[in-house]
């Protein structure tokens, strides 16, 4: 039999009313108001939230890996092969690359690596350079110049 919204009805137990704890000692859970005497259940600010009953917590128990260097300088890398989109004796700069498309974030810099082969003569001027493309550039007849 398919239920409708209309023949929805709540379980029996599944909602219970709202209880005011320690409202006095009529209400049968007055004073200490259910939590019993005294110890650590009986206190409200004694037991964190990762409080795992005095073992050793998960976050400390699992290992942790390697090493993130937050002064290491992250790079947009290029290939040469892009740079054959451009005319010989064409000075390729960072502005150069980012207004054309090439690359879309700079990051902390850009490099130039050496996949594939460059056919132009240009003048390369970025923050990092592979040993191959600079090799490939000065092959091409350009030059690799290193800028900060």
């Amino acid at each position: 039999m398919a239920k409708n919204l209309h023949t929805l009805s709540v379980h029996p137990g599944s909602q219970t009313e709202h209880f005011r704890k320690g409202q006095g000692r009529g209400t049968g859970n007055g004073k200490t108001a259910g939590r019993g005497q005294k110890g650590q259940g009986a206190h409200s600010h004694t037991k964190k939230r990762d409080f795992e009953g005095g073992q050793m917590p998960l976050i400390r128990r699992i290992p942790k890996f390697g090493f993130k260097n937050f002064s290491r300088s992250e790079y947009s890398p290029v290939n040469i092969e892009v740079l054959n989109r451009f005319e010989d004796g064409t000075e390729v700069t960072p502005t150069l690359l980012i207004s054309t498309g090439v690359v879309k974030d700079a990051k902390d810099g850009i490099k130039i690596l050496g996949r594939g082969q460059l056919e132009r003569k240009l003048t390369v001027k970025a923050h990092a350079f592979s040993k191959s493309a600079s090799a490939a550039i000065t092959a091409a007849g350009g030059t690799a110049e290193v800028i900060k």
